[in-house]
């Protein structure tokens, strides 16, 4: 593991940020709800401004990775879960998040990537953009199928739902976020598919890969899940195992890819 590649502010603010979400991950429990959703706002800030930092690196060179991607993703979902926890406030999940952000903040510093090819489009990051949000929402609905799941079986048990929101307002929140996902990915694996040389260089143009075979595979099973509920009425365990065989798809597709190629082939392409 090297760090000097990485800004000293960008590893005071990732510090600071393990740090931050540790404190909310421990004593979640011992604090009141409203001083506990404040140390995740500042955990999420201070993790917004290492991601940032960490793209750019001492020497100006954009740099990302597997872990970074992941570091990104799980952002988005604390981002999403505070705004939603601010609107509703009995959902209660913030201590497993926290400890889930210091873990890809961590991670980030251990494996923070490569530097990337310069002959890509300015267009490139908002390309970026549109799949780690679209990894985001996915991760955001697995969040939300699992509590849907454990209200279910607390339901079945005539004992008390810990979740803090009912099963029907469960299930409609996940599929929410499963439709967002869903056309996030769309739109993604189109500028993926019909502008890969004007992105990536004439040299970087689309190819059929782990990466893009596993998105597409992500993409069919997620439109059969929202067909199956439309048409079907698919949902509850059925349709929890469905999303999360199509988000571990989409996991495969760039964060596994670039495990693969970074940890365990050592190559940066």
């Amino acid at each position: 593991m090297s760090l000097d590649h990485l800004s000293t502010f960008c590893l005071v603010c990732s510090l600071l940020a393990a740090l931050t979400y540790a404190v909310g991950a421990f004593w979640v429990g011992r604090l009141n709800e409203k001083l506990g959703l404040w140390v995740l706002i500042a955990g999420v800030v201070l993790h917004a401004l290492s991601i940032i930092s960490s793209m750019v690196g001492v020497d100006g060179v954009p740099q990302f990775g597997f872990a970074p991607a992941l570091s990104a993703t799980t952002w988005l979902v604390l981002v999403i879960y505070t705004i939603e926890h601010w609107k509703i406030p009995q959902l209660r999940v913030h201590g497993s998040l926290a400890a889930l952000g210091a873990g890809s903040v961590v991670l980030s510093l251990a494996f923070s990537g490569h530097p990337l090819h310069l002959q890509a489009s300015p267009w490139l990051p908002l390309h970026w953009m549109l799949g780690m949000a679209s990894y985001g929402l996915f991760a955001v609905a697995v969040v939300h199928a699992v509590l849907m799941q454990r209200a279910e079986r607390k339901m079945r048990l005539a004992q008390d739902n810990q979740t803090g929101l009912p099963l029907l307002t469960l299930e409609r929140l996940t599929f929410r976020f499963v439709k967002a996902g869903f056309a996030l990915l769309t739109a993604t694996l189109v500028a993926g598919i019909f502008f890969a040389d004007v992105l990536y260089g004439p040299a970087h143009a689309l190819r059929f890969d782990h990466k893009t075979v596993f998105a597409f595979l992500s993409w069919l099973t997620t439109g059969a899940l929202l067909v199956g509920r439309w048409r079907l009425g698919w949902r509850s365990t059925l349709a929890s195992r469905i999303l999360y065989a199509s988000a571990c798809l989409l996991l495969l597709s760039y964060v596994g890819s670039r495990f693969v190629l970074e940890v365990i082939l050592d190559r940066t392409l």
